[in-house]
């Protein structure tokens, strides 16, 4: 990761960068649906992409001015701070328009998102470009499995087992107002320890399904964090 640009929070990343994020993403990719789908087989999953330009009407408004790049007030896009409004967007299409697909259900998406980050050292990878692995996962509000307590020591195991680094579990010290609960899962790579992804129980999803509420379980994985931490361990001189 090279700061060619000279400005803080935006990297240049190598061919063995590159490899290592694909290689960690391939590893959710599969690690995290035999989580979802051994707590419930009926688990359904969706891969997207959605545009990185985003209405601004459907970026939360927990993000402000401060937080989010904005292209034209005019054109009312913003870069997006999370790929959520698209999986979001998606979700409701699917309940709209697919008789035979029901809750619950995941659509997840990998890709870069924007945020306008305070300059800090580099190795707090405070990043203003960076990508994200997000599964947001779909189900009625009234189902009796507890999805986000049960899948949080899986999903801790499958970042330790990637990053070969202690990794811990944490209630998160930012609750935003969308989420009943958030967990972070942190690694210690022998510097400081770093959040490398968040599990919420998200309520802002305004879909139904037979005039039920819904949450929505969101995993969300930093891979530009996770390469970082890789580094780290394998070159702790660096």
């Amino acid at each position: 990761m090279l700061n060619l640009y000279e400005r803080n929070g935006l990297f240049t990343w190598g061919s063995e960068e590159i490899q290592i994020r694909n290689q960690v993403a391939s590893h959710f990719e599969k690690r995290i649906p035999t989580i979802l789908t051994e707590m419930n087989r009926a688990w359904s999953f969706h891969q997207i992409e959605s545009p990185l330009l985003t209405p601004t009407s459907l970026i939360n408004p927990n993000y402000t001015e401060e937080d989010v790049w904005f292209q034209n007030e005019e054109d009312d896009l913003v870069l997006r701070p999370e790929t959520t409004p698209g999986s979001y967007a998606y979700a409701q299409h699917l309940l709209d328009t697919h008789s035979n697909i029901y809750p619950p259900f995941v659509v997840w998406q990998k890709g870069k998102s924007f945020r306008r980050e305070q300059d800090q050292v580099s190795k707090n990878m405070r990043l203003k470009e960076f990508y994200q692995l997000e599964f947001q996962c779909f189900y009625t509000a009234d189902t009796m499995n507890d999805y986000q307590e049960n899948c949080l020591e899986a999903v801790k195991k499958a970042h330790e087992d990637v990053l070969a680094l202690p990794t811990r579990l944490i209630e998160s010290d930012r609750l935003p107002s969308y989420s009943l609960r958030t967990m972070d899962v942190e690694v210690d790579n022998g510097d400081k320890l770093m959040e490398v992804c968040s599990i919420s129980k998200r309520t802002d999803f305004e879909g139904k399904f037979r005039d039920k509420d819904m949450l929505v379980l969101e995993i969300a994985i930093g891979l530009d964090r996770m390469v970082y931490n890789i580094l780290q361990r394998r070159n702790p001189a660096e």
